[in-house]
């Protein structure tokens, strides 16, 4: 047996192209992550609100508890029986965006509560509102406390977007299989991606570890 990269680097341009797709397809799918996980964490941190608490907890029982593959494909190959056909991109970002937005939305409660209680006292001893004081002390200093768990979850994104190719989105794991369908060098193409996945992923730890020493050093992060 023996190794034979050649063809694999040949097509070294596919290969890029689909890295940067997975990089466009996990930071969509992040930010959307985000926007739904700080509306869900909010929601479940009073559990006197019935409804919205009841809702926000449906969601984060669904999405935790199935499989992302399942979601991606309800969205992919279930929605059209309803008429909507949304673009394979789209689907993607929306499937791992909803799936990111389960986890995120425990960041965000797990954050918000981990904020001293005299914070809010002492807004609204100022005159301000419960949601003034949310959005102008308590979600400040949350999200500073967000960012190390959250680089967490953007790191499993990035290795979790590998099954948007059974979406055909051209991404990554997508452009190795077109190179194994005409190489045949399986293993090679498969090693060269996983190489890959891993640059990206301690690209992105180093970068993350980067901005928390530097909050450290600031003093905004204990």
């Amino acid at each position: 047996m023996s190794f034979d990269f050649s063809p694999v680097f040949a097509d070294w341009g596919m290969l890029v192209k689909g890295a940067v797709v997975t990089v466009e397809v996990t930071a969509c799918a992040l930010l959307l992550g985000c926007v739904i996980g700080l509306l869900v964490g909010i929601g479940r941190l009073n559990p006197q609100r019935r409804l919205v608490y009841g809702a926000c907890s449906v969601y984060l029982i669904f999405f935790r508890g199935t499989p992302l593959l399942v979601q991606l494909f309800i969205w992919f190959f279930g929605l059209p029986q309803f008429g909507l056909m949304l673009p394979a991109f789209a689907c993607g970002v929306v499937g791992l965006g909803m799936y990111s937005g389960a986890y995120v939305s425990e960041i965000v409660r797990g954050a918000i509560q981990s904020v001293d209680r005299g914070q809010n006292e002492a807004a609204r001893s100022l005159g301000m509102s419960s949601a003034q004081a949310m959005r102008q002390i308590i979600i400040p200093q949350a999200i500073v406390r967000m960012i190390p768990p959250l680089g967490n979850e953007f790191i499993a994104l990035i290795k979790n977007s590998a099954l948007v190719s059974l979406l055909t989105i051209h991404d990554l794991m997508h452009e190795g299989q077109k190179i194994i369908s005409v190489t045949y060098r399986s293993l090679e193409v498969y090693l060269v991606v996983a190489l890959i996945y891993l640059v990206l992923t301690s690209a992105t730890s180093a970068i993350l570890r980067v901005i928390e020493k530097r909050l450290r050093a600031g003093g905004m992060v204990q």
